[in-house]
């Protein structure tokens, strides 16, 4: 019997409890190329998931005799396979047999994966071209998973540690918004603006664009609705402190000195993307991702997206019967996934609803289209604008949803606008700490009234 890795791998499911149990949740019947052993494999782990130990190689036997659906030949070669097993009941050793599985593992799933693509390209298969990169980056994955949980008492110190340790956030250059989100916004997350049409989401994000970048971070902006040279404007005009109005009549060489500058100033790099609106899902945005990778070396720290509600799903088709709730939903989650698949955060924005659009105080309820959206984020904050608020060049941000710390913590605060420059800055404290000081009954939205514990029309608290 030649020690070829298949059959070692076979050998030890028949010896080795503590192998089988290890590796039969990671191995695959068409990774084995001999289709005896093929027909070998599918027998064991059949038989581990129903009685959850190894089979002897006479039960398997006995198995693979009683099998229907085969021929006499399959399963003759079979028990041939088994046979040659049995000449050899040595274990081979643990931790060497589990690393050269796994690297058998994900060779036969790149092998696999580039024959399915063939396939695919030569038309052979029903899949369309559109899923080869999301079938190459599921083999390119394959791994064996060393973590199965965190034990409360053994991984006590592990926790501990964890507690104090500083977690890697992104900062904004607001200190209101950074005291509400203790620090900044964390890697792995969702974080949602919401306001009415023309109030500021899409200024608040090339603010806090233009900021991460001249942190030295690596920042994507996806567009679904103002074209990529609109937003490096709006982004120009925050860094070069100049009125938007003011950079078509900029020379050229002035322009070239400012540009130079701010390259000066940061390590960082800012890239704009945009989509025709409603085109594009997270599937376009990872693979985005990766051709940044490639062909720039840029892996973002931070990804904007311009906005939700544009987005398209992944898993809803485009004219499928399914309602908006669902739909927004689906893409919150999808992006959500796509933070945690990346290890970055996400900023994004959504339109208020109609009720919303005319209220001055802004509640979770006046989310547009979709509750499942601040279902899924981890942090949601309105940005609301009064006549009152205009004249002094300010906006109040409430807290909507707040995963960071007590959204009742400042619940809501003022910040300043400079919308010439697409500017945001701090105020006085004594304009937020006037709204801070009226407390949570201040809230007068539907849902914060909910939370103040005052009735509202249909509410009985």
């Amino acid at each position: 019997m030649q020690n070829r890795i298949e059959e070692i791998i076979l050998k030890n499911l028949f010896v080795s409890d503590t192998f089988t149990r290890k590796v039969i949740p990671y191995l695959e019947e068409d990774y084995f190329t001999d289709r005896s052993e093929r027909l070998v494999y599918k027998q064991i782990g059949e038989y581990f998931m129903k009685y959850n130990e190894c089979p002897t190689h006479e039960a398997l036997s006995i198995q693979l005799n009683d099998l229907s659906g085969h021929n006499d030949e399959e399963i003759k070669n079979a028990l041939t396979t088994i046979n040659q097993c049995k000449q050899n009941t040595e274990e081979t050793p643990h931790d060497f047999l589990v690393d050269e599985t796994e690297k058998w593992c994900k060779d036969r799933a790149i092998y696999n994966a580039v024959m399915e693509s063939i396939q695919i390209i030569d038309k052979s298969s029903s899949r369309e071209k559109g899923e080869i990169p999301e079938i190459l980056k599921d083999a390119l994955s394959v791994s064996f998973d060393q973590h199965i949980g965190h034990d409360f008492i053994e991984d006590s110190d592990e926790r501990f540690i964890s507690y104090n340790t500083v977690e890697d956030k992104l900062p904004f250059d607001l200190e209101m918004m950074n005291k509400i989100t203790k620090g900044g916004l964390p890697n792995k997350t969702l974080n949602v603006i919401m306001a009415g049409t023309g109030v500021g989401k899409s200024l608040f994000m090339c603010h806090c664009a233009a900021n991460n970048l001249m942190m030295g971070k690596n920042v994507l902006y996806i567009s679904m609705e103002m074209s990529e040279e609109k937003i490096a404007e709006r982004i120009d005009a925050n860094l070069m402190n100049l009125p938007i109005q003011e950079l078509s009549n900029l020379p050229k060489e002035m322009y070239d000195k400012k540009v130079k500058s701010i390259r000066d100033k940061t390590t960082g790099k800012l890239i704009v993307k945009e989509y025709p609106t409603a085109s594009a899902h997270t599937g376009h945005f990872r693979h985005l991702l990766q051709e940044l990778n490639l062909k720039k070396d840029f892996i973002p720290d931070i990804i904007y997206l311009d906005y939700l509600n544009i987005c398209a799903s992944s898993r809803m088709k485009a004219g499928a019967s399914v309602n908006s709730y669902t739909m927004v939903k689906s893409i919150a989650e999808e992006l959500r996934g796509l933070a945690v698949e990346f290890k970055l955060p996400i900023m994004t924005a959504t339109q208020t609803n109609r009720q919303g659009f005319t209220s001055t105080d802004v509640g979770l309820e006046d989310t547009s289209e979709s509750f499942g959206l601040p279902a899924t984020a981890d942090l949601m904050v309105a940005l609301i604008s009064t006549e009152e608020l205009e004249e002094l060049d300010q906006i109040m941000v409430k807290q909507l949803k707040n995963r960071y710390n007590d959204p009742t913590y400042y619940r809501r605060f003022i910040i300043g606008v400079d919308r010439s420059r697409m500017k945001l800055y701090d105020t006085e404290q004594s304009a937020t700490e006037e709204l801070h000081d009226s407390g949570p009954a201040f809230d007068n939205s539907d849902s914060g009234k909910r939370i103040s514990g005052e009735k509202t029309d249909g509410w009985d608290i």
